[in-house]
């Protein structure tokens, strides 16, 4: 793939290299998540000790996880995430207008595969994603879903089995493994792995490696789309009434 950004400052290797932090990061990502995804209903008794609002618990959980993670993430990727943001800097035009083309290319490509493979089916993880949005404040729920969360998955998925595997392992295979494990890491362990389900999550993942790999591997191009588009979702959840919102789900193509 070309790069967008053909100015870019001269390679730094070393930058690509992985550290102690990398692995003690994603260690603490993986293993958490293959926690959830293999014994969540045992650790659900325990999560409603945190509140009786089982909503309130999840959320709390998050917080915490992701909380911890991004801070191990910004220490990891902080000289990368710097070194990006001096890059659209000198082209906060092509930053201000490809970022949102790049969100309805997303949903619009959704919306036609989502379509061709069959009924639409809301996934677990969406479902459970909107539950938190009503029943959370937008100034509790934005740190957490807007800011935070994309920058942890979008420093492991594409700055890490990306920008840094693709120096051992062929750069396509990384590309592939990325948009896989990304939509598969948002079903696993909630519900099964059917296409239908998959679909919105693999071409979100697919559409964040073609940005990253396009800018260059500019780790923050592909943050702030991701960030907007969770945005976008959080607004949508926002504006429209809970009983319309699903009357809207059940509608068919």
């Amino acid at each position: 793939m070309g790069t967008a950004l053909r100015k870019s400052p001269a390679p730094q290797p070393e930058l690509y290299r992985f550290s102690a932090l990398d692995y003690t990061t994603v260690g603490l990502y993986a293993a958490v998540a293959v926690l959830f995804a293999v014994a969540g209903s045992l650790l659900q008794p325990l999560l409603l000790r945190l509140s009786p609002d089982p909503t309130i618990a999840v959320y709390s959980v998050n917080l915490l996880f992701y909380g911890g993670v991004g801070i191990l993430a910004v220490a990891a990727a902080r000289r990368v995430a710097s070194r990006d943001l001096s890059v659209l800097a000198t082209r906060p035009w092509f930053t201000l207008l490809m970022v949102p083309l790049a969100v309805v290319a997303m949903l619009i490509l959704t919306a036609i595969l989502v379509t061709l493979t069959g009924p639409v089916q809301n996934s677990a993880n969406q479902a459970n994603v909107q539950a938190l949005v009503q029943h959370v404040p937008p100034w509790l729920i934005v740190p957490l879903l807007v800011i935070v969360g994309p920058f942890v998955e979008e420093y492991i998925f594409r700055h890490l089995l990306i920008g840094k595997l693709s120096r051992r392992v062929n750069i396509w295979v990384c590309c592939v493994v990325s948009a896989v494990l990304f939509a598969v890491l948002h079903i696993v362990g909630q519900e099964s792995l059917t296409l239908p389900v998959l679909m919105p999550y693999l071409v979100m993942g697919a559409t964040l490696v073609f940005v990253y790999v396009w800018t260059g591997k500019n780790l923050m191009f592909s943050y702030f789309v991701h960030a907007a588009k969770n945005l976008l979702a959080v607004v949508f959840i926002y504006a429209i009434p809970p009983e319309l919102l699903e009357q809207m789900q059940h509608v068919q193509p």
